[in-house]
């Protein structure tokens, strides 16, 4: 998928390309996991749409919950989406970042490889 140290980095157009596809997966991972917050929201806690959205993206974004659960299935649910959104919104920002990280530590190693390549020139 990534190129590797001994390729030349990306065009900056390619990199575009590449970061505007994994902001891509990261949005539809998001728009996906706020979809099964409403729904369980919706189903559990018998909320409008507005209120199940809401607490569906309160705890995506980390700020926990609005409205408190108050059936047994509403909160076994509310616990085991808050433990989902944490593990999602680390993943969609390890597939956010990983190109930015893929570059730097490309570019990294390109100077390393540019920096012993012409010491074994001068050598020689």
């Amino acid at each position: 998928m990534y190129e590797n140290r001994s390729r030349p980095l990306l065009t900056r157009r390619e990199f575009a390309l590449r970061l505007s596809r994994h902001a891509l997966v990261s949005v539809m991972l998001l728009v996906f996991s706020l979809l099964v917050g409403m729904y369980g929201y919706m189903y559990f806690e018998h909320l409008a749409w507005r209120d199940a959205f809401l607490n569906s993206a309160m705890l995506l974004g980390g700020m926990g919950p609005v409205n408190a659960p108050q059936s047994g299935g509403g909160k076994i649910f509310a616990g085991v989406y808050a433990l989902y959104a944490g593990l999602v919104f680390v993943a969609a920002t390890g597939v956010l970042f990983a190109p930015v990280v893929h570059r730097m530590l490309h570019k990294l190693h390109r100077a390393e490889l540019g920096e012993s390549e012409s010491r074994d020139r001068k050598k020689g």
